[in-house]
């Protein structure tokens, strides 16, 4: 026997924009999604932003104004053969005058080759494509398809727009006198921005409360331990590690140590971590501390071959004096400069006078010429060649 079962969060998905709750930034007065319902008709879009932000159902909803004929693959089980099959059908459906929108989820899954394949009917206007995706799109989406799409950004939903879908659906339930205040701040919190995953944890909740208050303790239990959103490969990790060495070089030691947390928390490789810190420790610190790149080293050392849980201690030490260590950019600043009037400069011939001069014949020359092998001692001519005798590599703050 079929089940006849449909989640809640499946239940509550609006079916017009009037029903529609966040992303105000598009759906508003001036927003280009209400702009582009009102003229009813459609350009390609890839929507981008988190889980549980509506992209899913802004897509089915523009698709029912358009009248379009709505065509719903996703990139994890979809073959190749399946967008020829839409093509096809796309192609009857011009004939009947009908338009034919292809909503891909998780486009950012397709390859190359996929994507490839319905290149040429998005530009000649056969299907009208809408991606989702959670993935930055401008590293998972090839360039001629970004370039004729429009990229819309969702946002994670606030925390009034959580609560006013939870009270709507838990209304439906017949059961809002159930939620208590605490429980739905709670359920709130641990929701993080997804509507479905908001919905999804006062189903269970209700569940498992078995008629009884669904207080905060009743959500914690159905929400169990919520993991971050974290991919070793896309845009989060970058960012997390970006704020991180952002707020070491700012000296903002909270915000240093609660990137780092995150990082760890959604299981970042800490010799990653460890690296970076070591870069950071000649990069940003430099002349500054000069022990600070000692620390940074033993610290990816320490890493290497404690592991984890225990090399935490050394990550959160670490990054607790670099955060609090005056910082000097001269060495990155003197390595720019160097490598630029490397590049300027070649083939610039070594002075004759700071030459070796291993034999008779090269002293002869001029190798070596007055030069006296003494601490401190500096030629009349100076060390650089004569094209960069008034080229200052070292910072002048310095």
């Amino acid at each position: 026997m079929e089940s006849t079962y449909t989640p809640l969060a499946e239940q509550m998905r609006p079916q017009e924009l009037s029903d529609f709750i966040g992303q105000e930034h598009l759906l508003g007065p001036d927003g280009l999604v209400r702009q582009l319902a009102e003229q009813k008709q459609l350009s390609s879009l890839i929507l981008w932003g988190p889980p549980g932000s509506g992209k899913t159902t802004l897509a089915r909803i523009l698709a029912q104004i358009t009248e379009a004929d709505f065509v719903e693959v996703s990139a994890v089980t979809a073959r190749l053969e399946d967008v020829r099959q839409v093509i096809k059908r796309a192609e009857e459906n011009q004939r009947l005058q009908l338009n034919t929108i292809l909503f891909v989820d998780e486009i950012h899954r397709f390859n190359k080759a996929q994507q490839d394949a319905f290149l040429p009917h998005v530009e000649s206007g056969l299907i009208t494509l809408i991606g989702a995706t959670t993935e930055n799109p401008s590293f998972e989406v090839i360039r001629p398809l970004l370039s004729r799409s429009r990229v819309l950004v969702l946002e994670p939903l606030k925390p009034e727009e959580i609560k006013t879908i939870v009270r709507s659906a838990a209304k439906r339930l017949k059961s809002l006198s159930r939620l208590s205040s605490k429980g739905l701040e709670y359920l709130v919190e641990v929701s993080a921005g997804d509507a479905r995953t908001a919905l999804n944890t006062l189903e269970l909740s209700l569940q498992i409360s078995q008629g009884k208050q669904v207080t905060p303790k009743i959500v914690k239990t159905a929400a169990q331990t919520r993991i971050p959103g974290f991919d070793k490969a896309g845009e989060m990790h970058y960012n997390l590690i970006s704020a991180f060495i952002k707020s070491l070089r700012g000296s903002d030691i909270d915000a240093s140590l609660y990137y780092l947390a995150r990082m760890l928390a959604a299981g970042e490789d800490p010799k990653f971590i460890a690296r970076r810190l070591v870069i950071f420790a000649s990069e940003d610190i430099g002349i500054a501390v000069n022990g600070a790149l000692n620390l940074a080293v033993a610290t990816f050392e320490a890493v290497e071959r404690i592991g984890l849980p225990e090399a935490q201690y050394s990550l959160f030490h670490c990054a607790s004096v670099l955060a609090r260590s005056p910082k000097s950019r001269a060495v990155a600043d003197a390595m720019g400069a160097a490598l630029q009037a490397a590049k300027a400069y070649p083939d610039a011939p070594v002075p004759l006078h700071v030459r070796n001069a291993p034999t008779q014949l090269m002293k002869d020359l001029g190798y070596g010429q007055d030069y006296k092998w003494q601490a401190d001692f500096k030629p009349e001519a100076g060390f650089l060649p004569q094209e960069l005798e008034d080229t200052a590599i070292w910072p002048a703050a310095e």
